[in-house]
């Protein structure tokens, strides 16, 4: 139970913070709106270090479906555990959508634009494409298991390596995240996608549901091979 505990406010820090800003960034009449995309990654990367911070001493901080399974495919997290794991960062997914939609409450019925507050939750690719959105997912998603291990290899001084790990999340969305928004994570995604489409959101429209397997497959493909190829090439 500690480990579904763990990762469940793991993951809802992570979209509290993410989903937290995207929405300061994009809605109506908030102070944060206009950010810009250096914003929005800047606000991921820290999403994910302080859930680290919380909870890494706890579960390792995975927050990361792809992340848990992608270790397990290579031995490195017992398959055992990945349902617990992956149960606790989709509650926690959802339970984070669920307080940002609570914390912008006016601010949903001043924003019109249905695809604007979808964005808030959810990835959407910026040119449709399934095969070229699925790659750009895979890459992403590939280039975040290898170098997370790489990160695990190197020593730093006690309490850095979130942060490190976050500076990857930003380096990540800086550089390859404008195909996709960069979801890297199924539980990212596909937990505040659930939000979205179960709760009450004025003039939310539709939750995109045909685009809503690319998110999930793209990253859980892409996290096997790039931790894979860090095993092959250097463990």
């Amino acid at each position: 139970m500690e480990n579904f505990i763990g990762e469940m406010i793991g993951t809802m820090l992570l979209i509290i913070f993410g989903a937290g800003v995207c929405a300061n960034t994009s809605l109506e009449k908030s102070y944060g709106k206009g950010g810009g995309w250096i914003v929005i990654a800047f606000g991921w990367g820290f999403a994910v270090a302080m859930a680290v911070y919380v909870t890494g001493k706890f579960t390792g901080a995975h927050i990361n479906p792809a992340v848990t399974i992608g270790l397990a495919a290579v031995g490195a997290f017992p398959w055992a555990l990945v349902p617990e794991y992956i149960a606790g960062q989709m509650v926690g997914g959802f339970l984070g959508a669920a307080i940002i939609v609570l914390m912008y409450g006016p601010h949903w019925a001043e924003t019109k634009d249905e695809g604007t507050k979808l964005g808030v939750f959810s990835t959407g690719p910026a040119i449709k494409s399934p095969v070229a959105n699925f790659i750009s997912e895979f890459i992403g998603t590939a280039v975040l298991l290898f170098c997370l291990q790489g990160i695990g290899a190197n020593q730093f001084a006690d309490g850095v390596n979130p942060l490190i790990v976050g500076f990857l999340i930003v380096a990540i969305g800086l550089s390859l995240g404008g195909t996709t928004g960069y979801a890297i994570n199924p539980a990212r995604d596909l937990g505040p996608r659930i939000a979205h489409a179960l709760l009450p959101i004025p003039g939310k429209g539709g939750s995109n549901w045909g685009y809503a397997w690319i998110p999930v497959l793209g990253p859980i493909c892409g996290g096997i091979c790039g931790a894979a190829l860090y095993q092959v090439l250097f463990a």
